[in-house]
């Protein structure tokens, strides 16, 4: 299984920022963490983190085009204000599961929309870093499922 998990905007200040939210670990540590999780598993794993809307919308593009089965996404703030992003990932064949670390759902009342969530497979949130293990372990259990 061939899988992208794309990180958005802001999230390669984590470690840095609102660690009350979002924890002390860097991005660097959580993506070493999911890389030993999907080779344990057997996914092929590729992370990729961007602060640029058209950039993370070119990259679901490419994604749906060159053989890659699912994709993990937490599109930090562009959750909430991207339709381009939304269009995008409506625009593919594969899944796609939206995490986020904190629980938006406990946050500020503009967190709560998610443009994504409608062409979404699946959302995962506020179980820290474990949201992108939970994520590759749910989407190994819908390969098994055929």
């Amino acid at each position: 299984m061939k899988v992208l998990c794309l990180n958005g905007p802001n999230l390669n200040r984590l470690g840095k920022r609102e660690k009350k939210a979002y924890g002390t670990f860097t991005l660097e540590e959580l993506e070493n963490e999911l890389m030993d999780f999907a080779g344990s598993n057997g996914i092929n794993l590729m992370c990729m983190q961007s602060n640029h809307e058209g950039e993370l919308v070119d990259w679901i593009h490419l994604a749906a085009d060159d053989g890659t089965d699912a994709i993990v996404l937490n599109a930090g703030a562009y959750t909430h204000t991207s339709v381009a992003i939304r269009d995008a990932i409506a625009s593919i064949q594969i899944p796609v599961v939206e995490v986020h670390i904190s629980n938006v759902y406990k946050r500020e009342e503009f967190r709560h929309h998610s443009y994504i969530a409608p062409v979404a497979a699946g959302q995962i949130t506020g179980f820290g870093q474990d949201v992108y293990k939970l994520a590759l372990h749910a989407l190994l259990l819908q390969q098994s499922r055929g």
